[in-house]
């Protein structure tokens, strides 16, 4: 098991920024399972993190190493949950959550590279082999520790079996057609007016229905900022608002309806994601206004609560923020059983080349529609992956290549690996440079 501390310089252009994290360095705590197999078939994962702290998430991940190394690729491929239920099960290191957190999600990364690793070695991408499962196998999968009030193990079956019906007419269609999108490309809340609508515009020529703004620093800059969104894109596309988690209760209510004008479609994480009765408060309160959450939702569990508690419209899972692909399966499962759209978020490193497999698995085999639902897209880092995601008018290209779309170049590993790679050591050269 290899780890890397990579990290971008996104703070340079202010790629990324929004109310909460005004200078964001998009970076990934990167693991990669090697094996020993005559195919050297291996498997790719990472924690998605902002910059500071990223050596904190790899250090969580090579603390897990000695569940990983020795276990045979036949075991794995038969039961990829037998990972997930060794990590999340060690009391010592559960201590540290449990299940949320740092170590949380270093072990979604572990867990993800284990799936990069069976679906490579089935030589199907991720959501296709998600996709042909059978269902017992699926339901297998999923810890249904703390969920059976709201979800049962049979209840789960009997959701995976109903997808079944109509599964191969909608996969066709996905390959055919793709998956719905929107960019949030436009609205980082460090971009200036001419920059915003030049994006806007440029977003709507491309084939998306829907952009996003961030917003909750300032009002008058949000109503102005939205003011011009709105006179860019025109009456027919959905805006979306994102907060970021900046507002108290009280104040999110207050600031939503100032911006109701311009007919924003959601506003997104509106207060603190632990505050379940907060969300469900905005939600009431500021109606039709959809209220989204779910990118810092720590585990399943209160992703259960957030749903008996009718405290949002939209779902949004995180590839990268829960225990990976298991705890997403029990998500998806629990967003269908409570009839909620899942949109996910997908603002970060790579993050787009995860989710689009969990979405598509949701389409073809269990949901079922793509009905108000949407994948956030934003357009940096992916030439850093070796399948990165395609985008066509406004859709996700389904992906056609073995795995879970998580493989980094080995150039990008060098070049952005820090403190040492080749573009933080120039850097830092420069900056010296620059002081002397």
């Amino acid at each position: 098991m290899d780890t890397h501390d990579v990290r971008f310089p996104t703070s340079r252009e202010l790629d990324g920024s929004d109310a909460m994290n005004p200078d964001p360095d998009y970076s990934a705590a990167y693991v990669v399972l090697r094996t020993d197999a005559p195919d050297k078939v291996c498997g790719h994962g990472f924690a998605f993190t902002i910059g500071r702290g990223n050596d904190v998430q790899v250090a969580a991940i090579d603390a897990l190493r000695s569940y990983v190394l020795g276990r045979t690729l036949d075991e794995l491929c038969a039961d990829p949950g037998s990972v997930s239920r060794d990590l999340v099960g060690d009391s010592q290191l559960r201590w540290l959550g449990p299940e949320k957190g740092v170590l949380h999600m270093a072990i979604g990364a572990v867990v993800n590279a284990v799936w990069d690793l069976v679906a490579s070695r089935q030589g199907k991408p991720l959501w296709k082999l998600l996709a042909d499962a059978e269902p017992e196998w699926l339901v297998r999968q999923v810890d249904f520790r703390y969920l059976t009030d709201a979800l049962t193990p049979s209840e789960a079956l009997d959701l995976l079996w109903a997808g079944k019906r109509g599964a191969a007419e909608r996969e066709s269609a996905l390959r055919q057609h793709g998956y719905p999108a929107y960019t949030t490309s436009p609205g980082w809340l460090g971009y200036g007016d001419e920059k915003l609508s030049r994006l806007a515009k440029e977003a709507v020529a491309d084939g998306f229905t829907q952009i996003k703004l961030k917003v909750g620093a300032d009002l008058q800059d949000d109503l102005r900022r939205c003011r011009a969104a709105r006179a860019a894109v025109g009456p027919g596309v959905r805006v979306a608002l994102d907060a970021n988690q900046r507002w108290d209760v009280d104040q999110a209510v207050q600031w939503i309806r100032a911006l109701s004008e311009f007919g924003p479609y959601w506003i997104e994480e509106p207060t603190s994601p632990d505050d379940i009765l907060g969300h469900a408060a905005i939600r009431r309160a500021v109606a039709p206004v959809r209220v989204a959450t779910g990118e810092h939702v720590q585990n399943r569990i209160v992703f259960k609560q957030l749903l008996q508690a009718g405290a949002l419209d939209i779902l949004q899972i995180d590839a990268a923020r829960v225990g990976g692909v298991n705890e997403n399966l029990a998500i998806l499962l629990l967003a269908a059983k409570f009839g909620v759209p899942v949109c996910p978020h997908a603002g970060g490193v790579g993050l787009c080349e995860l989710v689009q497999h969990l979405s598509m698995f949701d389409y073809v085999a269990l949901s079922g529609s793509t009905e108000d639902r949407v994948i956030e897209f934003v357009d940096h880092l992916h030439a850093h992956f070796r399948a990165p995601v395609r985008i066509r008018d406004g859709r996700y290209a389904a992906p056609t290549e073995a795995g879970f779309s998580a493989e980094m170049h080995p150039a990008s590993l060098a070049e952005f690996s820090y403190p040492d790679g080749t573009y933080w050591r120039a850097d830092r050269a420069t900056r010296q440079e620059a002081t002397q």
